[in-house]
């Protein structure tokens, strides 16, 4: 049901693309939408943690680079018997991580210098199991596909916003641009909320499956719970530099610390993730 419910979603967005599109530039603005639509499945399925990871600057890094790092996932991979992925290291002092990829077997795993430094063994554990269950239950190449497609979303509606201004694209009859105006116009401040929503819908519940598999797997529910709280304080401390349409992609929301974007949380609430896990405790 819920890779159904995704598909669904994943459809209904790409259809947002090309509706967006449309109003953008007519029926030449729809097929344009409609091909980067397609672009970005195809780009996102083959080369999606590259675009993910060239974008927070991450460096992969070996076992002799980073053994306690590298150790603790290739110790969990084994136990959930998953292909080792490759292993990053993002240059921030933010704290945070995610996974990318289009499956187990072209996996990849950032995790922050800013985590590395912060978390516990127990914790930075419990981490690594989250994003490993991500892995395993497949949730990552959605995450990454949902990410570029939500980006083009935002992209056409900035554009809208020109054309509200300048009186649209398409070569539309003087006597239309009026109404059209207004369209378009209502249209660059509803697609990227609908965008987010749609975000929102597809990451709440699968934070939720993926912090119960991390926990599983590591066997130490509270070395997550205790990950959550540390990451969830620096957050509001220190946000990290990262984009609306990314911000799923990670363990804890990367934008906490300002007050607009929680609005739009892509992430459950912090509170009532580490209650489910110490109740598992």
């Amino acid at each position: 049901m819920n890779y159904f419910k995704t598909t669904v979603l994943l459809i209904a967005l790409t259809l947002l693309l090309i509706w967006v599109g449309s109003m953008v530039g007519g029926r030449q603005g729809a097929v344009f939408a409609f091909a980067i639509a397609m672009g970005m499945n195809f780009f996102s399925y083959w080369f999606s943690d590259k675009i993910v990871l060239k974008m927070y600057g991450a460096r992969e890094v070996s076992d002799q680079e980073s053994p306690a790092y590298y150790g603790i996932v290739r110790e969990l991979v084994a136990r959930a018997g998953l292909p080792m992925p490759r292993t990053y290291i993002i240059p921030t002092q933010a704290m945070n991580a995610f996974a990318t990829g289009r499956n187990p077997s072209h996996a990849a795993v950032a995790v922050t210098e800013g985590m590395l430094n912060s978390l516990s063994s127990e914790e930075l554990r419990g981490v690594l199991g989250h994003e490993l269950a991500h892995v395993r239950n497949r949730d990552i190449l959605i995450s990454t596909i949902v990410a570029t497609i939500a980006g083009a979303v935002m992209m056409l509606a900035n554009m809208a916003r020109w054309a509200s201004i300048f009186g649209g694209y398409g070569g539309r009859d003087e006597e239309d641009r009026g109404g059209g105006g207004f369209a378009i116009l209502f249209l660059a401040i509803l697609a990227p909320i609908a965008a987010l929503l749609i975000q929102m819908a597809i990451s709440r519940s699968r934070e939720y499956a993926a912090d119960k598999g991390g926990a599983l797997l590591t066997g130490n529910p509270l070395g997550l719970a205790g990950a959550l709280e540390k990451l969830q304080q620096a957050a509001m401390i220190r946000p990290m530099d990262a984009g609306q349409t990314t911000a799923h992609l990670f363990i804890v929301n990367p934008l906490s610390g300002r007050s607009f974007a929680a609005i739009f949380s892509t992430h459950p609430p912090i509170e009532e993730r580490i209650k489910r896990l110490r109740a598992m405790a």
